[in-house]
């Protein structure tokens, strides 16, 4: 009896180890799990103004982080706002994020960017949609920011854009330009646009607006007066394309846009960089900052490289503009 006693403590002891073996590998694996991806990030998002542009860089940003493991739903929330174009939005936006202590703040555009800079030295931003981070005093330097803000710069490749119009429109001696008279980026590619153009023999015209309420009298202002119509990346004239063509085509002037939305919109043609694709390359900058591989002061401002002709052929076809074929022969093309 005494060695089946000693038999049956042994059994129950032996049992006994090894729930807790497995209790204690369970509790191993759960905290690898934390480590790795318990924690639960809070991002915040403030996009300038809806237009189809910005949102594409919008959804790029979320995918891109979900590339990097940051999936809304499983690790990571989003605080989406969108501050329609209004100064005072952008303000409490910003100061929403800081009281609710985000990880990190994407800001799309440069206004939105320049807000949530000043509302806080300490969170982490990354930027989007936005020209000349140096001019818009948002970092010392791109190569090295110095600052907490980082980001993706969606400067065009405003040179290759005036000899795009120039093949297109070969006989055109005037250009007219509009744009956002308060918005900085727009003026940094309107003097860059000018000094391409003149080295062109191209004269240029300049029309500005305050707001989308401004579009139909500035753009009638260049009718007759210019051969070919000019938009930069710009917010304001973005958000209201069809606005301008409306007068743009009834009186058969082309417009030859700073990016492909534009163009979507109702624009002729570009030679512009892709806002998802940009959105993207932002989202996996975030995702290197929220798992501390890299600091904002430290990461170099990015930009993309590859770039691509759009057509809008309904456009050129109402306006009755021959797109030359070599040009037509890489591009993409609206119907």
């Amino acid at each position: 009896m005494k060695n089946n006693k000693q038999s049956k403590w042994k059994v129950l002891a032996a049992t006994a180890l090894a729930v807790l073996a497995l209790g204690l590998a369970g509790c191993g694996g759960s905290g690898d799990k934390a480590d790795k991806g318990g924690k639960q990030y809070k991002v915040g998002i403030v996009q300038l103004v809806e237009h189809s542009a910005l949102d594409a860089a919008n959804k790029g940003f979320v995918d891109g982080l979900a590339k990097k493991g940051f999936q809304e739903g499983k690790n990571v929330t989003f605080d989406r706002q969108n501050a329609q174009a209004d100064q005072s939005n952008l303000q409490n936006i910003a100061q929403r994020f800081v009281n609710n202590k985000v990880d990190l703040i994407c800001a799309i555009a440069t206004p939105a960017a320049q807000t949530v800079a000043n509302a806080t030295k300490d969170i982490p931003i990354v930027g989007t949609a936005i020209t000349d981070y140096k001019q818009a005093k948002l970092v010392r330097d791109p190569a090295k920011p110095g600052t907490n803000v980082t980001g993706t710069t969606d400067m065009n490749p405003i040179k290759e854009q005036m000899a795009l119009l120039h093949k297109v429109f070969p006989k055109a001696k005037k250009v007219g330009v509009i744009y956002s008279s308060s918005e900085v980026n727009s003026q940094t590619q309107v003097e860059i646009m000018k000094k391409e153009a003149a080295a062109l023999g191209l004269e240029v015209a300049e029309a500005t607006v305050s707001n989308v309420n401004d579009i139909q009298q500035a753009a009638s202002s260049l009718v007759g007066k210019v051969d070919v119509l000019y938009i930069p990346t710009d917010n304001v004239m973005a958000s209201a394309v069809p606005t301008l063509t409306k007068v743009t085509n009834e009186a058969k002037l082309p417009v030859v846009c700073g990016e492909p939305n534009e163009v979507k919109a109702g624009g002729m043609i570009t030679l512009g960089i892709d806002y998802y694709q940009l959105g993207v390359m932002t989202g996996e900058m975030a995702a290197d900052i929220l798992n501390g591989k890299s600091k904002p002061q430290d990461m170099a401002i990015q930009s993309q490289k590859q770039f691509k002709v759009v057509i809008n052929q309904k456009n050129a076809d109402l306006l009755g503009v021959k797109i030359p074929d070599d040009i037509k022969k890489d591009a993409e093309i609206l119907k």
